[in-house]
């Protein structure tokens, strides 16, 4: 009998676990199913680019995953019992399915977070979805010469937006409200690229503006301070799918799954979960941020783990560390900010076209990885053995 294996969200994370899974199994000996509510993969990064009217490359789902052993299930998860081991699924033909596995893969990721600020949900536009995305684009283009745009939060999201919007429509008002300073977890010479970027696309910046609500047509800081806007763009932070937290898997308070070092669930040993769906640790005991630099990794480890698992091999030991921060500021300047193994920013940096090259290069590198799950090999021939529902802690440890 084939071991199921079922993958809930091919985000990078998902996808990527998928791809490497049928990479390391046998298709003879495993079943590997790949759930996703979109027909196509979606380039996150890359959403503020789709907001300013870029055209984005197609990569359906089934011609990526054509051959390699992976079937592709287009389906909205709308249930998990991980006590039974089922998934229920909607179709998208509205019809109801239910689907049992022996090994699942939880990625089904994040969206965007308006923090309980009153109106952001009403207001306010997100670039976490590609259907936000397009709702800004479209906000976007309705608007004239002059008009006020706001990009709410300081992060590598907030940096990326405004400066992409300012570059693609020098005719508005882009401002970015920051609740600390602007870029202030950068080191001295990736702040002062920053704000030279800023200065000359022309962005206002609101430092310590903690927005307090929002409205049809301003944003409202916590000292009264009123900043008008015809578009507001949300970015302060992401909230991960809530379904996970109405299960029996051990979450967070915040919902994110709790996992060990190969991304197994600790309170449910045949569940597996990565990318921002899981809080898993990095070097000096911090969590993973929510990011593609994460979850990459994450489902590199989970894959080679479940296939350990199943053949009898060895459990990998690899790093789960960051290197760098990579930021695009429109489509020719970057920034490249180095960082130590858990993110904190060092001194070097690299700045201007060769940053944004380099950026670019990442972001094709992460998609191509996606879009040739097998990087082209046949998958390798290994015997499955069963497992055990439950395994020790020590070889969990290993």
């Amino acid at each position: 009998m084939q071991h199921r294996i079922v993958v809930l969200g091919a985000g990078y994370a998902g996808a990527i676990a998928a791809g490497r899974l049928a990479r390391r199994l046998r298709r003879e000996d495993v079943a590997i199913t790949l759930v996703n509510a979109e027909p196509d993969f979606v380039e996150r990064v890359r959403m503020h680019q789709l907001a300013t009217g870029q055209q984005l490359r197609p990569r359906p789902f089934a011609e990526m995953f054509a051959g390699t052993g992976v079937e592709f299930r287009l389906a909205r998860v709308t249930a998990v019992d991980a006590d039974r081991r089922n998934v229920t699924v909607v179709d998208a033909d509205g019809t109801e399915d239910v689907l049992e596995y022996d090994t699942l893969v939880y990625a089904l990721g994040s969206g965007w977070h308006g923090q309980g600020v009153p109106g952001a949900a009403e207001h306010a536009h997100q670039i976490a979805s590609r259907p936000g995305a397009l709702r800004l684009r479209e906000r976007l283009a309705g608007l004239t010469a002059g008009q006020a745009v706001v990009v709410v939060g300081g992060g590598l999201t907030g940096l990326e937006a405004a400066t992409e919007i300012a570059e693609a429509r020098p005719d508005l008002d882009v401002a970015l409200a920051a609740r600390g300073g602007l870029g202030d977890w950068l080191s001295p010479k990736g702040r002062r690229h920053l704000r030279k970027v800023f200065a000359r696309l022309g962005i206002t910046v609101h430092e310590n503006a903690d927005v307090t609500a929002v409205e049809d047509d301003r944003v409202v800081t916590a000292d009264g301070t009123a900043i008008p806007s015809a578009a507001t763009v949300w970015t302060t932070g992401f909230a991960v799918h809530p379904i996970a937290q109405a299960t029996t898997l051990e979450v967070t308070g915040t919902g994110r799954i709790v996992v060990d070092g190969t991304m197994r669930s600790v309170s449910h040993p045949d569940v597996y979960a990565i990318g921002d769906a899981a809080m898993a640790m990095g070097p000096g005991d911090k969590p993973l941020r929510m990011s593609c630099a994460s979850g990459t990794p994450m489902a590199w480890q989970a894959a080679d783990s479940i296939a350990a698992r199943l053949t009898g091999g060895k459990l990998p030991n690899a790093p789960l560390r960051y290197f760098n921060q990579c930021i695009s500021l429109g489509r020719g300047e970057g920034l490249i900010q180095y960082v130590t193994a858990d993110d904190r920013a060092v001194s070097a940096a690299l700045t201007g076209r060769f940053a944004a090259r380099y950026k670019e290069l990442v972001c094709k590198g992460a998609a191509w990885s996606v879009a040739n799950p097998t990087l082209g090999v046949p998958t390798r021939r290994r015997a499955v053995r069963r497992q055990a529902p439950a395994e020790s802690a020590v070889e969990a440890a290993a």
